[in-house]
C-alpha cells in the first residue's frame, strides 16, 4: 500500500525527518510518500497559521487523487489537525490526523496521559481536540515548552534536556502515566524519551501510519454517507476557480 504523508507547512527539513520517522515503523509492504504544499507558512504555530496551511493541504489532496495511482491512505502530519474534516470529503481514503492517531493511542496504553508541546498558546487547539475525540478526561495536564517548532528541526541536546524535563515534571506532578509529543518535529525523539522515563512516549506520525495501515488491511476506508460525502459542485471565482469542476467528483 502507499500512504501520503502530508506535512501542512512548508518546511523540507521536518518533512523529511518526518518521512524517515514514518518509513521506519511502517511495513515492508508499505511505501510512504512525503511532502507539504508549495506555498503557505513555514511552520503552524497560530489560527492564522493553520487556517493558511489548510488551504495548502487541501490542494496537495486535490492533487493526489488527480493520480492515476491514488494513495491509499492519507496522514495530516501536523498536531492541530488542520482541515482533517475538509481532506476526508474529498478521498475515500482512510485520512489520520496526528493528534487524532496520539490521542487514541495513548488512551489504550494509559489511564491518564499529558501532552506535551511547543508553545503555550497552542494548549487551547490541543484542549479543543481532546474534547472533539471525546478523550478530555483522559488527558490529565498539557505543558508547553515555549520552544518554537523551527528550534525542534535539528533538536540539540540542551532542548532534547527541556523537553525530557518537562515530561518529567508532568510524571511525578499530573499523574501522567503515558506522554504524548505535541508537535510533529518531536517525531524522531521517542526512543530516547520512552528509554529516559520508562513509560510509553507517544509520537503521532509513527502511531497513524499504523493505524492508516489497519485500515487498509481491514478494507475500511472513509464513510461517504453524510458527513465526509464529496462537496457539492459550484461555482468558484479567482484563485479557486479551478476547484468549480473538482470539488464534488467521486470515482
Amino acid at each position: 500500500m502507499r500512504i501520503q504523508l502530508i506535512n501542512p507547512n512548508t518546511c523540507k527539513g521536518m518533512t523529511d525527518k518526518i518521512a524517515l520517522c514514518a518509513e521506519h515503523i511502517a511495513l515492508p509492504t508499505t511505501r510512504i510518500t512525503a511532502c507539504s504544499p508549495l506555498h503557505g507558512p513555514e511552520t503552524i504555530e497560530c489560527a492564522r497559521d493553520e487556517v493558511l496551511a489548510s488551504s495548502g493541504l487541501l490542494e496537495v489532496i486535490r492533487e493526489c487523487e488527480q493520480e492515476e495511482s491514488k494513495p491509499d491512505g492519507y496522514i495530516v502530519a501536523c498536531f492541530g489537525d488542520p482541515a482533517l474534516d475538509a481532506v476526508k470529503e474529498l478521498t475515500k481514503a482512510p485520512v489520520i490526523g496526528i493528534a487524532q492517531a496520539a490521542f487514541h493511542t495513548a488512551s489504550l496504553v494509559a489511564n491518564r496521559f499529558a501532552v506535551v508541546t511547543t508553545l503555550a498558546r497552542t494548549i487551547p487547539t490541543a484542549e479543543h481536540l481532546l474534547q472533539r475525540y471525546s478523550l478530555a478526561e483522559r488527558c490529565c495536564a498539557i505543558r508547553a515548552i515555549e520552544l518554537p517548532v523551527m528550534a525542534l528541526e535539528q533538536t540539540d541536546h540542551a532542548t532534547f534536556k527541556q523537553l525530557l524535563a518537562a515530561c518529567q515534571q508532568t510524571l511525578q506532578h499530573d499523574g501522567a502515566e503515558a506522554i504524548v509529543l505535541g508537535c510533529a518535529g518531536m517525531s524522531d525523539l521517542v526512543s530516547d524519551l520512552q528509554s529516559e522515563l520508562g513509560v510509553p512516549v507517544i509520537d503521532g506520525v509513527t502511531a497513524a501510519v499504523s493505524m492508516v495501515e489497519s485500515l487498509h488491511r481491514l478494507s475500511l476506508s472513509t464513510s461517504k454517507i453524510s458527513t465526509y460525502a464529496p462537496p457539492p459542485t459550484k461555482p468558484f471565482t479567482g484563485r479557486y476557480q479551478h476547484w468549480s469542476n473538482t470539488a464534488g467528483k467521486e470515482d
